[in-house]
């Protein structure tokens, strides 16, 4: 009996998981200064966007940016489960926007921002 409930706790676990899919808030890697990004994913149409909700130096505290509320990935369509394509990322430090990919595994997000052939990726860690 108990190791029935066991595996209904789990099964019910890895519902909950795959449901909540790519929502929530991500912290990005740092940037050259240290900086790091949190972005929250929402629905946006039928596709995902991400926004920019607040940046913090490299010593954790929060600082004020002029891209806070501005998507930096957008329009991005679920291709499969955790793997996410079609859309673009754009780059605060840069100005430039990028067609990019994402891949979801558990509360790691490996985003990827690619010129033709060329791409760079960061993961993003699942914060909340």
């Amino acid at each position: 009996m108990k190791s029935l409930a066991i595996a209904a706790l789990l099964m019910l676990g890895g519902t909950v998981a795959q449901a909540e899919g790519i929502g929530g808030i991500f912290k990005t890697q740092p940037n050259d200064l240290g900086q790091v990004g949190m972005v929250q994913f929402y629905d946006c149409g039928g596709k995902y966007c991400g926004r920019l909700m607040r940046s913090f130096d490299r010593a954790g505290k929060e600082i004020g940016s002029p891209n806070t509320g501005r998507n930096i990935v957008a329009n991005m369509t679920e291709a499969s489960t955790g793997a996410f394509s079609g859309g673009t990322i754009w780059d605060p430090g840069s100005g430039k926007t990028y067609k990019s990919k994402m891949q979801l595994q558990g509360d790691v997000l490996s985003v990827s921002g690619c010129v033709a052939v060329f791409c760079k990726t960061q993961e993003w860690l699942r914060v909340k």
